[in-house]
Formats: C-alpha cells, sequence, structure tokens
C-alpha cells in the first residue's frame, strides 16, 4: 500500500520542481524528503526521479504517480475539510472556483445568501476559467466549480456532477445597427483565445463564412471598447454584457449561441452539507439573474 506521506512529498516535489523547495514547503529536512523519494520507489518499484545537472526532474512513471498523488492528496484533506464542517454548518469552509462572468453577476448574490445563512461558514472564492476550475475540483482543491459548456458540446467527464444554473445565450455585439451574422462577413472582428473562440467560428461557419479575426482579446471591457470605437464586433455571452455594458455598442441575441452554466462537484451524492449549502445559494441566486 502505497504511503500518503510519501505521496505528499512526490506531489510538492513535482509542483516545484526541487527538493530544496519541497522541503521548504513541507517543514522538512532535504534528507527527509529524500528518503521518503527513496523509500516511494522501493514501494513501487519504479524510477521515479532522476538526475538533471544539478538539479532533479520526474521520470515518466514519476510524472503519472505524481498526478495521482495530487488528486488524492487534495481528496484527503477535502475530507478533513468536510468533516470539520459536519458539525452543523457553524464552522468550516468551502470552496468555490467561478469564471470572471460568473463572479460579475450572481455569485456574489451567492455569497451574500450563504453569509446570511450560515454566518459561520467560511467561503473561498478563486478566479479560472473552467478547464482550469475543472482540474482544481477533481484535485480537491475546490469543492464547487462553476463552468459551462456551448449547445452541441458534451458535458464535462466521468465523475463529475452537474448542477444546471441557468442558460446564457450569446450576442452579436455591433456600433451600429446589429442584422445578423452573415450581414457582418466582410467585417473585422473580435475574438478571444484559440480556447475561446470555438464558438464563434463554427456559429460564423453555419452563416456560411470564416471570421476575420483582426484583434484578440478574452476582456470583454477591452472587446466592447474595441467594438465602440469601430474597430470589428465581436460575439460576447450575457452574463458579460450584463457584468459590463458598454453604452457605445448594440447587441442581438445569435440564435445557437447558449451556453449551459453548471455548478459541478465531484463524487458521489449526497454532498457535504457545506457544499450543498453552497450549492442552494448558488442556484438560488441564478435564478434571479436575468441576462440581456
Amino acid at each position: 500500500m502505497l504511503d500518503v506521506v510519501r505521496l505528499r512529498v512526490l506531489a510538492a516535489v513535482a509542483r516545484h520542481g526541487s527538493v530544496t523547495a519541497a522541503a521548504r514547503e513541507l517543514h522538512y529536512s532535504q534528507p527527509s524528503v529524500s528518503h521518503h523519494l527513496a523509500r516511494l520507489e522501493a514501494e513501487t518499484g519504479a524510477k521515479l526521479i532522476q538526475r538533471a545537472g544539478r538539479g532533479i526532474r520526474l521520470t515518466e512513471a514519476g510524472r503519472l504517480l505524481a498526478e495521482r498523488a495530487a488528486e488524492i492528496v487534495g481528496r484527503i484533506d477535502s475530507a478533513a475539510a468536510e468533516l470539520s464542517a459536519h458539525v452543523g454548518l457553524r464552522a468550516g469552509r468551502v470552496r468555490l472556483a467561478a469564471f470572471p462572468a460568473a463572479l460579475g453577476t450572481f455569485v456574489p448574490g451567492a455569497v451574500s445568501l450563504l453569509a446570511r445563512e450560515h454566518p459561520g461558514l467560511e467561503l473561498r472564492l478563486t478566479e479560472t476559467e473552467p478547464h482550469e476550475a475543472l482540474r482544481m475540483l477533481r484535485a480537491g482543491h475546490v469543492d464547487v466549480a462553476v463552468v459551462f459548456h456551448h449547445s452541441g458540446t458534451g458535458a464535462e467527464a466521468e465523475g463529475v456532477r452537474l448542477t444546471h444554473l441557468m442558460d446564457d445565450p450569446g450576442y452579436l455585439v455591433t456600433s451600429g445597427v446589429p442584422g445578423d451574422l452573415s450581414a457582418h462577413r466582410d467585417s473585422p472582428w473580435i475574438g478571444g483565445c484559440d480556447r475561446c473562440r470555438g464558438p464563434l467560428l463554427r456559429l460564423c461557419a453555419r452563416a456560411g463564412f470564416a471570421p476575420d479575426i483582426s484583434f484578440t482579446t478574452d476582456d470583454v471591457v477591452a472587446a466592447q471598447a474595441l467594438v465602440a470605437a469601430g474597430m470589428g464586433v465581436t460575439l460576447l455571452p450575457g452574463l458579460a454584457l450584463r457584468a459590463h455594458r458598454n453604452p457605445g455598442v448594440n447587441a442581438v441575441e445569435v440564435p445557437g449561441s447558449t451556453r449551459h452554466i453548471h455548478a459541478a462537484t465531484y463524487g458521489e451524492p449526497p454532498p457535504p452539507p457545506a457544499t450543498a449549502a453552497l450549492l442552494t445559494a448558488l442556484t438560488a441566486a441564478a435564478r434571479a439573474t436575468d441576462v440581456p
């Protein structure tokens, strides 16, 4: 059986890329870290660490085990926090990761509701995009992740449970009369990063053209400012427009552009009391939120 302490050591070494830094984080001596790594190699029968100049690096087996170790250690830490919160929500913590538009709209309402209903419960909040939020969820670094997927794409992976919060339509944003997508086949477009521009490319392809992406930004404030200045047109979700609306832009809903927003949790039901309380607050706040 693998020793949890040694898995924690391996995860720290993988995270920092150095025995010295791992020892500092764990408050161990360097020889102690090296001893734990050697014992873990003996337990697994695999070479996990190799020398690289003056430093070290993980072998392929080491990287594989380190990834699993981070998940295992994260779940153990999460379980400890859940047990501490199981005293009736009078104490403890719950951790939430959410993307910027959610943080700028319905999440603050959920935070306020949770604080009123459970004043002894500590909420820790992280802003991050859905792919990273899900990684944090699986690793046990957060208890709930607010994520989304677009119509026509699949929901999340095995082991993740989704609670539907709301549907968020997409809008064509222009400085003049919006029209429809095909009316802007020759317009310059403002697109997001490669990961974020997929819905725009699919919708334009359905309309029979490929957009000429002249500017790239994931900042909805900057995107709207560029549109208002006449530098192009863009596609933005309704929540982003609710979080910030430039008075110099017009917006019209684009059919088929809806994204579905969920609160993701990990593991078998029922969720721990603190997580269940946060899910209730998120659901209530999302239902009270109107999109343009």
